[in-house]
């Protein structure tokens, strides 16, 4: 199983899109700063995932979650996140 995730940087109020096959650990990595994307901008909270049977396609969604539509596509499902 693969995962496409999106956090949340408390630092900055911005989005990091990525994509792992062992998301438990991978947010570990992000939390202990040992990601270089994310490590300025820490503390940061999971807000989002997604799982895919391939790595292909996971891939493929990671790209387009990180276009102008996709922005588009996350902003549409986050807006009852930061309402309440």
């Amino acid at each position: 199983m693969w995962y496409v995730y999106v956090h949340l940087s408390e630092t900055d109020k911005k989005f990091y899109t990525g994509c792992t096959h062992d998301l438990r650990e991978r947010l570990k990595l992000h939390q202990a700063g040992k990601v270089e994307s994310t490590k300025r901008r820490l503390p940061v909270s999971l807000i989002y995932y997604e799982a895919c049977l391939d790595q292909r396609d996971a891939f493929k969604r990671e790209k387009y979650l990180k276009t102008t539509y996709g922005h588009r596509y996350l902003k549409n499902r986050f807006r009852h996140y930061f309402t309440g």
